[in-house]
């Protein structure tokens, strides 16, 4: 019977299973994240994180308290587009977007 570090190690060396950073990244903050994960391997992937990227932040996360300004001005491009949102909400909408107020 093969346990779990045997099979990580194998797909660790397999080309099939290319390893990125963002896919490292994932994985380390799925670990911290999950329930039954041991405190120790939570502070190993906080500790890889922070050592990756300040704390797990990626090159799209934005800073603390603001909103990604990209997804804001996707959203109201959805607004607009819905045809379940009152025309009320798809000019406040629009406005938003010309204004730049997002």
């Amino acid at each position: 019977m093969s346990n779990r570090k045997d099979e990580e190690a194998l797909r660790a060396s397999d080309p099939a299973y290319p390893k990125t950073e963002s896919n490292v990244i994932g994985g380390h903050k799925a670990t911290i994240s999950n329930p039954r994960t041991s405190e120790e391997a939570k502070q190993h992937s906080r500790e890889v994180l922070e050592q990756l990227h300040g704390g797990g932040e990626t090159a799209h996360s934005a800073p603390e308290g603001e909103k990604d300004h990209g997804n804001v001005k996707r959203g109201l491009k959805a607004t607009i587009s819905n045809q379940f949102v009152s025309d009320e909400a798809k000019e406040r909408a629009k406005e938003r977007l010309e204004t730049g107020d997002y």
